[in-house]
């Protein structure tokens, strides 16, 4: 019984009951040590008196002096045992109960759950899952079993039930009428969590976000319905990044055969194109190549229109003939895609990056300031002289994979002033921490939160909330609605996204077009874009792929 109260009620009652025990043995020894030390006899309702106001500090009547030095020594410790509980009595025991008497009570049981999503535990891989869920008006509970965390969750507005599975397991017997169970505390928790819901006879799916891709099997086994190590995705789309052998640049590439190249170039800010209108620049014309986009800010974003501005620090997407790009090199950087790749953090994320790279014989050098087996130097990625040993200047991409978001920011902003041409890809333990991530140089940033996000939000709400790979396509279509029309003309880029990079007329590739030029109807055009940009082309354009 005196189990199930909560702390600060157990201390109480600790205290009411330890508080007049102490009375009376001081009462006691008081009375028998005036009696026997002293020569002056004391009535046990004297010597309670003088163990009252001892304790409550008030002062003494008639006695107050002490003849033998036992005594008067046991009248001092008395006195600052007095003193002692004074400074404890309100902090300790009295304050904590009447905060929890006063403050909004968490709800220990849960609501009815006929279409709710129940998530057992709270943490950063779902925060973006759970703000997508109140947009859409999608009802859920969340089971916290850490009071503080779970004050501050009700305190944003979330529907909370605090408590303890293990101590209270019977309290997922209304789970059954749940939509799903979302568990990810530890992977010991997330197993008890999914036997607990299948013994109290859900049937609905439950998904599991584990850490240690070796329990996946075992959890499966349980009950689960599926279980998802964020951690390694989130390696695996960093890697990803980095490594054009994992990801190329653009999906169907190898239909610009060697006429033509796609090319990434940093705009510094430099530059005489940073900040320029694209009406201005006049690119195709002046260049003889065409702009696909532009990453700012981890965004990819295509070109709109003749103002679209040409973002400082934004890495250009460019294809044209190697000739053409070799003479952007001298308004752009190139982005270098030879060298190491660097990896500054060997946790759970950093090991999953380095694993991929070399799978895929990427050249890697690991920082760590632990001597992991693995690390290749040992250091912290803060300081120049690692970033030196590392030879970050001459890698083609940095991964950080630090757990410290704090730590990440001004590692970011230490590599970017270090080497500010390298690609600079990082990983985000919270998504709110994203933006200023970016702001401290980061070309890509990527959030476990963003991963588990999107996983769930496909399961959960049959969506893609958070498109984590932007990808670049190059598809081959026909004439369709284009045929008498000028590649570059009709608005083919403001109006779908897309723009036309060549045409295939007799087998023969060609990438030049002067003023006269018109798109034949049985040419093909190698079109390039995102996936969007592209579905949209064929739809104003009544385009085919061939």
């Amino acid at each position: 019984m005196i189990l199930n109260l909560s702390r600060s009620t157990q201390r109480l009652l600790l205290f009411l009951v330890a508080l007049p025990a102490t009375m009376l043995v001081m009462a006691t020894v008081y009375m028998l040590g005036m009696e026997h030390l002293e020569g002056a006899p004391r009535t046990f309702l004297e010597s309670l008196q003088w163990a009252s106001e001892t304790i409550t500090t008030t002062g003494y009547g008639n006695d107050s002096h002490w003849q033998h030095p036992v005594f008067a020594l046991f009248v001092i410790l008395g006195q600052i045992m007095g003193q002692f509980l004074v400074f404890l009595i309100f902090p300790i025991f009295l304050l904590p109960y009447l905060e929890e008497r006063f403050q909004t009570r968490l709800p220990r049981q849960l609501p009815v759950m006929t279409g709710k999503v129940l998530f057992h535990r709270f943490g950063p891989a779902i925060e973006t899952l759970l703000e997508e869920f109140r947009r859409t008006a999608t009802p859920f509970v969340i089971y916290e079993e850490n009071l503080q965390l779970a004050q501050a969750l009700r305190d944003q507005g979330y529907m909370v039930v605090y408590g303890n599975l293990a101590q209270n397991p019977a309290v997922l017997a209304k789970v059954v009428d749940a939509r799903a169970v979302v568990t990810l505390a530890d992977d010991h928790a997330n197993a008890h969590c999914t036997l607990l819901a299948r013994e109290y006879g859900f049937t609905g799916q439950i998904f599991a976000l584990a850490r240690e891709p070796l329990y996946r099997a075992p959890m499966l086994r349980m009950g689960a319905t599926d279980v998802f190590t964020p951690a390694h995705v989130l390696g695996g789309a960093l890697a990803a990044r980095a490594s054009q052998r994992i990801s190329p640049p653009a999906e169907g590439l190898h239909l610009l055969g060697t006429r033509i190249a796609l090319t990434e170039f940093r705009l510094h800010p430099a530059s005489p194109l940073a900040g320029q209108r694209l009406g201005d620049l006049h690119l195709r014309q002046r260049h003889g190549v065409t702009l696909i986009g532009q990453w700012h800010g981890g965004r990819f974003t295509t070109p709109q229109g003749p103002d679209t501005p040409l973002q400082a620090g934004a890495i250009l997407v460019v294809v044209g003939a190697p000739e053409h790009l070799e003479r952007l090199e001298r308004l752009a950087m190139p982005i270098r895609r030879q060298g190491p790749c660097i990896v500054a953090g060997f946790g759970v994320v950093g090991f999953k990056v380095a694993q991929m790279l070399h799978d895929v014989g990427e050249t890697c050098t690991v920082i760590d300031f632990q001597a992991f087996p693995g690390v290749d130097i040992l250091g912290n990625v803060l300081e120049l002289g690692t970033l030196q040993r590392a030879r970050v200047r001459e890698a083609s991409a940095v991964i950080l994979a630090l757990s410290d978001d704090s730590e990440t920011i001004f590692a970011a902003a230490a590599i970017r002033d270090y080497a500010p041409e390298v690609p600079l890809i990082v990983r985000v333990s919270r998504a709110r921490n994203t933006e200023r991530i970016y702001r401290a140089g980061a070309d890509f940033a990527i959030s476990e939160g963003e991963v588990a996000g999107q996983i769930l939000a496909y399961h959960l709400l049959g969506e893609h909330l958070i498109p984590v790979d932007h990808g670049i396509r190059i598809s081959r279509l026909d004439a369709g609605a284009l045929a008498g029309s000028h590649p570059w003309r009709d608005e083919v880029r403001e109006r779908s996204g897309a723009n036309i990079v060549a045409v295939v007329r007799d087998a023969e590739v060609l990438i030049d077009f002067p003023d006269d030029f018109l798109i034949q109807p049985e040419d093909n055009l190698l079109v390039c874009g995102t996936f969007p940009a592209l579905e949209r082309f064929q739809q104003v354009f009544r385009s085919q792929p061939c």
